[in-house]
């Protein structure tokens, strides 16, 4: 798909993936508007020639609030980036079912919920395009972000389901998978971590090139592994 002169939906615009994504799409002639709920990276965004819209979509009302911030703007690409990540291990103590509630809907219904509020505006635009980005840990979980890894495994199976759906109309429907990228979610973790304006650089590619997944870095080891055995490509994960 050519992104030059598309308007693109970008949640999560405003730092990690979702910025240097954004970044991308406008060097290649997009127009983008981006969400994301700090205010000074959003204002350093708009300094940057973005339109931004300040949005929290962890509940409903945020998700609506966007919706209506956009007006009857026509939308070529929905990329739903925006996540959050939370610790949930009952191995020591109980964790917070409010955190995870919220990190439920934004990693699960949240996206669900603005990709059919902007289907119909997607179903009008000659070609058009729906970007989900899951994670390596949608394939095989770890063990210490439990929730993180369900609402992104759910969101994988939504995926799939919604590009069976839409097959025939115009309108293609991508799964981004990255690895442990190096971002504010992931600055605790001591491992490896892929930089965001590569793991950025391959998503934009899958979407150019029309691919149905874009599997990121070490996530194409980790697909190769669970093709031949999920059971062992579980059992590597569950170490993490």
């Amino acid at each position: 798909m050519q992104v030059n002169d598309k308007l693109v939906l970008l949640t999560g615009g405003s730092a990690g993936i979702g910025r240097e994504i954004a970044r991308q799409l406008h060097a290649k002639g997009a127009q983008v508007i981006l969400t994301g709920r700090d205010p000074a990276r959003l204002a350093a965004m708009e300094a940057e020639g973005f339109a931004v819209i300040a949005a929290d979509l962890s509940h409903a009302g945020g998700v609506d609030a966007l919706v209506a911030a956009l007006g009857d703007r026509p939308i070529d690409i929905l990329i739903n980036n925006a996540g959050l990540g939370v610790a949930h291990d009952v191995r020591n103590s109980l964790p917070d079912p409010d955190a995870a509630d919220g990190c439920l809907y934004a990693n699960l219904s949240a996206p669900i919920r603005l990709i059919t509020a902007l289907l119909p505006r997607l179903r009008a635009r000659p070609r058009a395009a729906i970007v989900n980005v899951t994670s390596g840990l949608a394939i095989a979980p770890n063990t210490a972000s439990s929730v993180y890894c369900a609402s992104k495994a759910g969101l994988r199976s939504y995926t799939m389901a919604l590009r069976a759906q839409l097959a025939g109309e115009p309108i293609h429907v991508i799964e981004a998978l990255p690895p442990v990228v190096d971002t504010q979610m992931t600055a605790d973790r001591k491992t490896s971590k892929m930089p965001p304006e590569e793991c950025a650089r391959q998503i934009v590619a899958a979407l150019e090139k029309g691919h149905d997944e874009a599997n990121v870095g070490m996530v194409k080891l980790l697909r190769a592994v669970y093709s031949i055995s999920p059971a062992l490509a579980r059992s590597v994960m569950r170490r993490f």
